[in-house]
């Protein structure tokens, strides 16, 4: 049984999504979306299948993505 939402961390939130697709802003706003294939304590974040859009524009599509947490504004489940 799943717990209430209420009651959910942000750790519980994220090992949730392991697997599922991501949308990953940046603080310089830069943005990834891919699959998240793993992650850390640090929001270290591996994505496969990654995708680079910078102002809204796809600027690269990388096979595996490697971004270190302190870069990391917030992700979310798409």
């Amino acid at each position: 049984m799943s717990e209430p939402a209420n009651k959910r961390t942000p750790t519980d939130f994220l090992n949730s999504i392991l697997g599922q697709r991501v949308f990953v802003r940046l603080n310089s706003g830069i943005d990834y979306k891919g699959l998240l294939s793993c992650l850390d304590g640090y929001m270290n974040i591996a994505l496969e299948q990654t995708e680079e859009y910078v102002d809204g524009e796809l600027r690269n599509r990388y096979g595996d993505a490697f971004i270190r947490g302190n870069n990391v504004l917030y992700i979310s489940a798409i």
